[in-house]
């Protein structure tokens, strides 16, 4: 009966065919180029069919043979907990929140690399002739908690998870509440070829330096926060979290980067492709999504009063409900936490927009924008829960787009204010308003934000110096200016007053995207550092007080006309592309930053302008009434203030012409990375990000008309 045994059918109803010992089985876990010297000295335990454990090692080449068990098949699984010292793995074990349990198979795991660049297995694993049996599989097929791995991916030789069912259904194997290992049939020798434990994540520079790797990823990064978090389900999970929809935060950060897939869509309804730059890293570096697992995890149990813990509660802010509709979501590695601020969308965020009256920044100094600040007080316990439990002297680094740029200013000023707190922040902003006034600014001058604009993007324009006001008035224009910003112009513009007050001013450091079409039809992006504000407020600011407290109406509207350019996905990420593209080509030329076209076109728009505004200085005394003569003076010396900044401005575009940028301009932080090379390897693999940008040539508009990109026009700023 031992001898014939093999040869029957290994399950009847009841019980394996014999259980008589006497057989054996072989295996060896390797990689997909056929080695197993990667996975050499691993334990491994595994149960027969009468529920009997034998415990081993492999050897130097990950090769191990079980013989003398009970007839049947053998549950195979590699659960040992790591015990090492190496980081971040022991840090993560032992982290006072969600601790996550690593075995030794996952740190060996992302300690291999994939053979093809894009992470897909290859066939014909070296290792596959002499198997009789050959499995793709994956940490999670071998270790019981998988609820912080990847999810599985698609693969040609699966282990036979029935046969696995069938075992416990039957009571062989040991106990177990869940499915764990593969199961290896006796008699056999079996190869498991491991999928490596990779992830892609955004690289970002951590430097207080500007630089393009920045401006480009962290526009894409702002964008995204207009997505949802896109988990299922979203609320009151049971056993298990997904994140199948895309574009979305969970999606990208859950599934698509934690699975070695890059993406390209953080827009539902974005047509052209724009990829991050990504680095390849073991997994536990990647940008974290949080685990669910009730099992493990107390605070993921369902708890009264809707304080169960999951992931789309801990990483985004969505504040719909409880009235200011503020929208932002966080995640982490071990050297950056990032936070991205969702800009103007909803009703609530309109009319947050127009509530332009001054409040006490009580975090610090200065009086802020209190639809702003409310805001930001609303989501200010979650970023703090999040940080309490997940900073560990990383970096942290906070974007925004519009509205979310303001908020994030204040958010980013609050956190560097946390007392007994030594937060590390660095701040990027696209097209952010004006968030709060000039003692603010003055007191939040060591925070450092890079504060992007686009051309004659309205918003970064209000509110205005004058605005510390709710007068209904201008409440329904500025309404209509972001939801509708042609049709909203007159009826903002027409509502504007002045109160008395600290006036509303900028924080942070601009950089400026300035778009020229050249004369052979050729669009162009300039980022530079102008040091005037005609280039980016509508029809001189700071002479509107003459005519009856309003602004000069056809050069706002002209300004709004141009709202288009207040998008992101439609100019700023573009813009962002351009620049990254070009500064690239100018460290590889050695050229210089701008052409000397490029240099004559806007040196020309900016002497039309000044000699604009010296017309302007001319006609406001003309007009101005005998009696308010004894204001001339202030007036003129407001305008002449504005001429002398477009003098420095038109220096700094001179120096453009002799700058050379160095890598570090480019890359941050990264330029002398290791990693560097391969990431660029992988972006430049897209078509789209190997087209030649002499003079940095924004991408083709797509027949979207709110993604056309405007040429330098001067009267459409004063």
């Amino acid at each position: 009966m031992k001898q014939d045994a093999w040869k029957q059918p290994f399950f009847s109803d009841k019980m394996p065919a014999c259980a008589l010992k006497g057989h054996w089985a072989s295996f060896c876990l390797v990689d997909d180029t056929g080695s197993g010297k990667a996975f050499g000295g691993l334990s491994y335990s595994i149960h027969d069919s009468t529920g009997r454990q034998y415990d081993g090692r492999l050897n130097g080449d990950g090769f191990a043979k079980l013989e003398g068990f009970y007839c049947g098949p053998v549950v195979l699984k590699f659960d040992s907990l790591y015990s090492g010292a190496e980081e971040p793995y022991s840090r993560l074990r032992v982290r006072l929140t969600y601790p996550l349990p690593i075995s030794e198979l996952q740190v060996r795991a992302e300690q291999t690399r994939f053979s093809s660049s894009n992470g897909q297995r290859l066939e014909g694993n070296p290792a596959l002739s002499p198997a009789d049996r050959f499995y793709q599989v994956e940490v999670r097929d071998l270790v019981r908690h998988v609820a912080h791995l990847p999810p599985q991916f698609p693969r040609t030789h699966s282990p036979q998870r029935h046969a696995l069912k069938m075992m416990a259904d039957l009571g062989f194997g040991p106990p177990q509440p869940t499915l764990t290992g593969v199961v290896l049939f006796p008699n056999q020798h079996s190869v498991l070829e491991v999928r490596p434990l990779r992830a892609l994540r955004p690289i970002l520079s951590t430097d207080d330096q500007f630089c393009a790797l920045n401006l480009y990823q962290l526009a894409l990064m702002s964008a995204l926060s207009y997505c949802d978090f896109g988990q299922q389900p979203p609320n009151e999970p049971v056993d298990q979290v997904t994140f199948p929809i895309a574009p979305t935060v969970g999606n990208l950060f859950g599934e698509k980067l934690s699975g070695f897939q890059e993406a390209w869509r953080i827009d539902p309804e974005q047509t052209q492709r724009f990829y991050p730059l990504y680095e390849e890293v073991p997994y536990s570096r990647r940008f974290e999504i949080l685990p669910f697992d009730p099992e493990l995890y107390l605070q993921n149990r369902p708890h009264p009063e809707k304080q169960q813990e999951h992931p789309a509660g801990l990483h985004f802010f969505d504040d719909e409900k409880f009235g200011t509709d503020t929208q932002a979501f966080i995640t982490h590695h071990d050297e950056v936490i990032l936070i991205s601020v969702r800009g103007t969308v909803s009703g609530a965020d309109v009319l947050r927009d127009a509530n332009a009256h001054q409040v006490d920044f009580a975090e610090g100094v200065g009086r802020a924008h209190e639809g702003f600040y409310l805001a930001y007080r609303a989501m200010r316990k979650f970023i703090l829960h999040y940080l309490d439990q997940f900073h560990s002297s990383q970096r942290i680094v906070i974007c925004g787009h519009s509205l979310g740029g303001a908020i994030a200013l204040l958010l980013a000023e609050g956190l560097r204010r946390s007392p007994d707190r030594d937060y590390n922040i660095l701040l990027y902003t696209y097209g952010a308003p004006r968030a709060a006034d000039a003692e603010f600014a003055e007191g939040a001058s060591s925070l450092v934000h890079h504060r992007i604009v686009n051309h004659n993007d309205p918003v970064p324009s209000v509110p205005a110096p004058w605005m510390n006001t709710t007068a209904k008035l201008w409440v329904p224009g500025a309404v209509m200016l972001f939801s509708a910003p042609g049709p909203g112009g007159l009826l903002f513009a027409t509502g504007l007053v002045r109160i008395g007050s600290n006036p509303y001013t900028h924080h942070g450091e601009q950089q400026h995207f300035m778009p020229i079409k050249l004369p052979d039809g050729t669009q162009s992006s300039v980022l530079w550092k102008p040091g005037c504000e005609s280039i980016l407020e509508a029809g001189c600011n700071r002479a509107v007080q003459l005519h009856g407290d309003m602004p000069d109406r056809d050069n706002v509207l002209k300004q709004l006309f141009q709202a288009n350019q207040h998008f992101m996905t439609a100019s700023y990420i573009p813009a962002a592309w351009a620049t990254l593209r070009r500064w690239q080509q100018t460290v590889d030329s050695q050229g210089p930053l701008v052409t000397r076209t490029e240099f004559e076109l806007i040196d020309h728009a900016l002497e039309k302008m000044t000699q604009q505004l010296r017309d302007k200085n001319r006609e406001l005394d003309r007009r101005r009434p005998p009696n308010a003569r004894d204001h001339a003076h202030e007036h003129n010396q407001a305008l002449n203030a504005e001429i002398d900044r477009l003098r420095t401005s038109r220096q700094r575009l001179d120096s453009l012409r002799w700058r050379r940028l160095e890598a570090r301009d480019v890359y941050g932080s990264h330029t002398h990375s290791s990693g560097l090379e391969p990431s660029l390897k992988r972006w430049f693999s897209h078509r789209e990000n190997r087209k030649l940008s002499q003079v940095a040539s924004i991408p083709p508009p797509s027949h979207d008309d709110r993604e056309r990109v405007q040429p330098f026009d001067v009267d459409s700023i004063v």
